[in-house]
């Protein structure tokens, strides 16, 4: 996925209710009833740095004012697991359903599982297990109920036929996550709610990605069936204006709907509801083919020593594979022979930045890696409190987006960059035990895309402001800070959450 999605720094349920009216909707009454549908982003918390943080959504229903039963949001029983973190930038789309037409009250939302990894920073071991200085998996207790619902403004709202309602629900893990590293969800604007315009002006961020495995192809449909690492299976639907990206020459020449192939992992970025379970595609992301193993994640570690090896905490994957631990850390050898590139898309990366060798590889930086075949190995057992862990070689590295969450410190004069530093709980070294913010100019193009500004381009920028930036890390040609980041998206963030 290449489009811009929310750079809110929240878990954020996207949640368009109505069938029709929107740019990002198709018409598709089902008698009296409309369309609800939800996505999801992300919040980074304060205290201490979080790696990583899951949590499941079991359930999520719509009471009606008549107070008789609920509507049911999400699509069969299977829990829908959230990669919290790999949302600080992009939202991701969950389900669909048809909502009768009528007035309700509000939304419940029930959470289960919660599985945390943390850098301890701080001067004090945590919960008796995890040292100063130590990446630690911890399964947080939650406090008082695993049930939020969200009954105040904009509650009660009306659902009427053809007519889009969108709610903007927001996770804020700098809230959810206590002193304790407890997770309380019931706590102070720990979940928010907020409606979105029935028609989402121009550039609105679209629903969200949706990642998996290509299960069938309907090619006279023009249509082909995704399962998700959870099991969830969506229909999606293309047409001409969908785009395909990132599909290497060796499986296809020209990038396009013949392209797509039975086991491939592919992200999908939706551009409407058609209905339940049931999606268009306004971007197809080829991630890897069938009979390769891939691993993405973030870089927290990085040696030298008997040439280059780095360290990569495992990110939310689309192929459920236990060998590739979800939420692990990953010891990866990166030879001299290793290929590197740029998952850019369409997206122009500026001159003078360079992601080929192993010299340009950088801490924060997000990287999708393939698997030597045979190489790939279960680390030393380490402490109970340690994530799982595992090892092997690489001969493909391919820089992604990463995201960013910071203040605006300086605005450059050329009007095409700016300068944020870090917050100190999301991005940082985590070998650093002595934490300082780090600072990183980000670079902006035409082709960037802001939200949540006013005016929502370069200008609506400002100093001492709270952004959140989506877009790839590059380490600077000397090294030396600070690294730069291109931004394909930029979000302000106003509310004063993140």
């Amino acid at each position: 996925m290449r489009t811009s999605l929310f750079l809110a720094t929240g878990l954020v349920m996207f949640l368009l209710a109505g069938c029709g009216g929107g740019s990002m909707m198709n018409s598709q009454a089902v008698n009296s009833t409309s369309q609800v549908s939800l996505s999801m982003t992300d919040d980074p918390p304060s205290g201490v740095t979080v790696l990583f943080f899951q949590i499941d959504l079991t359930a999520a229903a719509l009471t009606p004012a008549s107070g008789t039963g609920t509507v049911s949001l999400l699509n069969g029983t299977t829990p829908v697991e959230i990669d919290v973190t790999e949302l600080q930038a992009i939202s991701a789309f969950l389900s669909a359903a048809n909502v009768p037409a009528g007035t309700y009250n509000n939304l419940t939302l029930t959470f289960a599982n919660p599985q945390l990894v943390i850098f301890n920073a701080s001067n004090t071991s945590f919960a008796s297990t995890c040292a100063v200085g130590n990446v630690c998996q911890i399964t947080p207790q939650v406090d008082n109920s695993a049930t939020v619902t969200l009954s105040s403004s904009p509650f009660p709202v009306t659902v009427g036929m053809n007519t889009p309602v969108g709610f903007l629900v927001d996770f804020h893990l700098n809230n959810v996550i206590q002193p304790d590293l407890s997770v309380n969800l019931g706590v102070a604007n720990g979940v928010t709610i907020k409606t979105l315009p029935p028609a989402p002006p121009s550039g609105f961020p679209p629903f969200g990605f949706v990642k998996g495995t290509v299960q069938s192809i309907n090619a006279s449909q023009n249509q082909f069936t995704l399962q998700t690492r959870d099991d969830r299976t969506f229909t999606i639907d293309v047409n001409s204006n969908t785009t395909y990206e990132n599909f290497p020459t060796s499986i296809c020449p020209m990038s396009a709907f013949s392209c797509l192939a039975a086991q491939q992992s592919v992200k999908v970025q939706v551009a409407s509801v058609e209905g339940p379970g049931e999606v268009l595609a306004g971007e197809v992301d080829y991630i890897q083919q069938a009979s390769q193993q891939t691993a993405e994640g973030n870089i927290i570690g990085l040696t030298t020593a008997n040439g280059t090896t780095t360290m990569m905490l495992l990110l939310h994957w689309s192929r459920d594979d236990n060998h590739l631990p979800f939420g692990g850390i990953a010891t990866v050898t990166v030879p001299s022979t290793a290929t590197f590139s740029i998952d850019s898309g369409s997206f122009t990366i500026p001159s003078g930045l360079s992601f080929a060798s192993a010299t340009d590889l950088l801490m924060g930086q997000k990287v999708q890696v393939d698997v030597v075949a045979g190489s790939l190995t279960t680390a030393n057992s380490m402490a109970k409190w340690s994530p799982p862990s595992v090892s092997f070689t690489t001969d493909s590295v391919e820089l992604e987006p990463s995201e960013v969450t910071g203040t605006i410190t300086a605005i450059g004069s050329s009007g095409s960059s700016f300068t944020i530093t870090t917050m100190p709980d999301f991005f940082m070294a985590w070998s650093n035990h002595n934490w300082m913010p780090e600072q990183i100019t980000v670079d902006t193009t035409s082709q960037t895309t802001y939200f949540n500004l006013n005016p929502a381009n370069f200008m609506g920028l400002s100093t001492n402001s709270m952004v959140s930036v989506r877009g790839w890390l590059f380490n600077t040609p000397s090294g030396a800070t600070p690294s730069t980041q291109v931004a394909e998206t930029v979000v302000g963030r106003s509310d004063g959450f993140f």
